[in-house]
C-alpha cells in the first residue's frame, strides 16, 4: 500500500506545482463505474468472479486547458479470486499522465491525438513481481468519413517495471511480459430518434475495437490478432453536473492464449461528476 500512497502523492504534488504556474481553472471528472466482467486488453482479470466483475473509481484532471492531463484509477474486484488467492491482494492503482490536442482542424484529415504514460501498481504486492508501465499513443480522425464513423488507432508498448521473478498468481502474470498492442477502433454516435422518432432525444455511442497483440499481457500470449470488442452506451444527464452512463459490451476472442473463453459479454454502469 505504501507504493500506491507514494505514487498518488507524487501525482498530487505535480498537479499543485503545475497549478501555481498557470492561470485559469482546474477542471476534471470523478467517475465510479461498475463492470459485470473486468477485462484488460482482452484478458479476463478476475476469472474466478463468475460475472461479479469490478468497480473502477477514476479521478481525471484537465490541467488548465494546456493539453496536459493526469488521472488515477482504483480498481477493486467485486467478488471471486485471482489465481489461487483471495481478493485481498487484487487491488489495482493506475496513474496516468497524458498530453493531447488536435491538428488540421476543419479539414478532411483533421486529427485528434493523445500520448501518455501509465503506471500499474498492485499496492499489496511486491513491485518486482507485478508492477507494469506502458507508453501509448492514440490518433483519431473525426472528419475522415462523411457518414460520421470515426476511425482511430492506438499503439501501446508495455514492460515490467522492475526485474524480478514471475508472479505465482496466474491472473497477475500478465504484468510480467513486455510487448506491443495495436488497436484499430471505429466509433459512431447514433441518435435514437433515427430509430424511434417518438422517444426523447438520446445518443447511442456505438464502438468496435479490433486488437492485435504482439506478446503483451502474459506468458505464452501469441503474436496474433487477439480479440474484438463491440459496445453500445449512452449518457443520461441527471443535472448538477452528474451523468449516468450504462453500456453493454461483447468480446470475441479467437486467440485462446489471451482468453480461453471465446465469448465474453458484460454490462457497465458509470456515474460521473464533472467539476
Amino acid at each position: 500500500m505504501k507504493k500506491g500512497i507514494l505514487l498518488t502523492a507524487t501525482i498530487i504534488l505535480f498537479t499543485v506545482c503545475f497549478a501555481q504556474a498557470q492561470e485559469g481553472e482546474l477542471t476534471g471528472t470523478l467517475d465510479v463505474k461498475y463492470r459485470s466482467a473486468y477485462t484488460w486488453y482482452g484478458i479476463d482479470r478476475n476469472p474466478g468472479a463468475h460475472g461479479k466483475g469490478a468497480t473502477e473509481t477514476t479521478l481525471d484532471l484537465d490541467l488548465y486547458g494546456t493539453g496536459f492531463g493526469v488521472s488515477t484509477k482504483w480498481v477493486l474486484m467485486n467478488s471471486g479470486s485471482v489465481g489461487n488467492g483471495s481478493l485481498v491482494n487484487a487491488e489495482e492503482l493506475w496513474l496516468t499522465l497524458t498530453y493531447g490536442g488536435s491538428c488540421l482542424e476543419y479539414e478532411t484529415y483533421s486529427t485528434n491525438y493523445m500520448i501518455g504514460w501509465t503506471y500499474y501498481d498492485f499496492p499489496d504486492n511486491p513491485s518486482d513481481l507485478v508492477d507494469t508501465q506502458e507508453l501509448f499513443a492514440s490518433l483519431s480522425w473525426p472528419e475522415l468519413c462523411p457518414a460520421g464513423v470515426v476511425p482511430s488507432y492506438t499503439l501501446v508498448r508495455m514492460w515490467k517495471s522492475e526485474s524480478g521473478h514471475p508472479s505465482s498468481q496466474p491472473a497477475l502474470t500478465s504484468n510480467d511480459i513486455s510487448g506491443w498492442v495495436h488497436i484499430l477502433g471505429l466509433g459512431y454516435d447514433l441518435p435514437v430518434e433515427d430509430l424511434l422518432p417518438d422517444l426523447p432525444e438520446q445518443i447511442l455511442h456505438l464502438s468496435a475495437a479490433f486488437v492485435w497483440n504482439e506478446g503483451a499481457g502474459g506468458p505464452g500470449v501469441d503474436h496474433d490478432y487477439s480479440h474484438t470488442v463491440f459496445g453500445v452506451s449512452t449518457d443520461f444527464d441527471l443535472g448538477n453536473n452528474l451523468t449516468l452512463t450504462p453500456g453493454v459490451y461483447h468480446q470475441n476472442t479467437p486467440e485462446k492464449s489471451v482468453n480461453p473463453d471465446e465469448d465474453l459479454t458484460w454490462v457497465s454502469v458509470g456515474l460521473k461528476y464533472a467539476f
